[in-house]
């Protein structure tokens, strides 16, 4: 009797241990779904990756493909039903549902702090965002990226008027920012902060998250359609599920994930992909403890921003219509 009860005592403390282990959904049949990605592969998307390669849509019935942005972007491809997954930023999906009314929900945080800034070189003269005045900022010309550059430059005493902005639409910042296009640009450093380390540039970074208050927010994020969500809800879950799998394994095994991801990937720099994935792969689980999970006072406080930095033409009733943590198998 004594070995029966030591024998149930282990499998309580054992199921413990393992109360973020996903509850594997598996379809009945086949289902043939589309992820598309924000950009070309990179360590963002390492996870999705490590999914297909160990198995894990396929262990549940899911047929992913993925594909590239081309003519349309991702919101658009989901709100659309030209994709049934996509990935998304936490600015973008909340302009997407606001200000044009489409129909998309969050699913899952890819990194659960932002990881972007601004970044120049030490010779640009420019020492802090008080040396903005008279130079150049070379991005991708949003709404919101603009937003955030006159900010910063008005926090430091700078007239955004005098900052020379260049629109430059898709591009290598980091090779712009190395042949002087342009003095300062916005960088992810899990990417281009690496590549800039690895090119031997010598520059400085500053984090917005650091110092502009209820900045940090989710970005990347995977998104869905609320018919999706409404019509297929076990697709859903099964999606997640495989994700979330697939994440925290690369979480846990930087070193494999990134050979993973070069796999799929070959065309990308493999000392690129490995010393960015050693660095980016914390992030995936950091202080929520397991992949995916979103907070409301992170989502309300970005919303909050957005809004008073006139991203948005009002406040959404309720943010919690913007996200969902229900179909990650864990959710503290």
């Amino acid at each position: 009797m004594r070995k029966i009860i030591l024998a149930l005592l282990i499998l309580v403390v054992l199921a413990s241990s393992f109360g973020c282990a996903p509850k594997e959904t598996k379809l009945g049949n086949v289902t043939k779904v589309t992820l598309m990605l924000d950009w070309t592969p990179n360590t963002n998307h390492t996870g999705i990756y490590v999914a297909l390669d160990k198995g894990y849509f396929k262990e549940r019935n899911l047929d992913v493909t993925v594909v590239q942005p081309t003519e349309v972007w991702p919101e658009s491809a989901v709100s659309g039903g030209k994709a049934d997954f996509g990935i998304s930023f936490q600015e973008s999906l909340t302009q997407y549902v606001v200000n044009e009314g489409a129909p998309l929900v969050a699913i899952a945080a890819i990194l659960q702090h932002d990881t972007s800034g601004f970044i120049w070189l030490k010779d640009s003269g420019i020492t802090s965002p008080k040396d903005f005045a008279n130079k150049t900022y070379g991005g991708w010309g949003s709404a919101w990226e603009n937003a955030i550059v006159d900010y910063v430059a008005e926090q430091n005493g700078v007239d955004p008027k005098t900052i020379k902005k260049v629109e430059l639409g898709v591009f290598d910042q980091v090779t712009g920012l190395q042949r002087k296009v342009y003095d300062f640009t916005w960088i992810y450093y899990g990417w281009e902060g690496i590549d800039a380390e690895l090119r031997g540039l010598n520059f400085d970074f500053y984090s917005l998250k650091d110092h502009i208050p209820n900045f940090d927010h989710y970005t990347p994020i995977f998104i869905t359609s609320k018919s999706m969500i409404e019509s297929h809800p076990d697709v859903v879950k099964a999606f997640v599920e495989a994700i979330s799998e697939g994440y925290t394994y690369a979480a846990k095994n930087p070193e494999e994930a990134a050979q993973i991801l070069l796999k799929y990937a070959p065309e990308l720099d493999k000392n690129l992909v490995t010393k960015s994935q050693k660095w980016i792969s914390p992030y995936y689980l950091d202080d929520a403890g397991c992949f995916g999970v979103m907070k409301e006072s992170v989502w309300k406080n970005f919303t909050d921003l957005m809004y008073s930095l006139k991203i948005i033409k009002s406040m959404p009733a309720d943010v919690n219509t913007l996200f969902t943590n229900e179909f990650l198998p864990c959710k503290k």
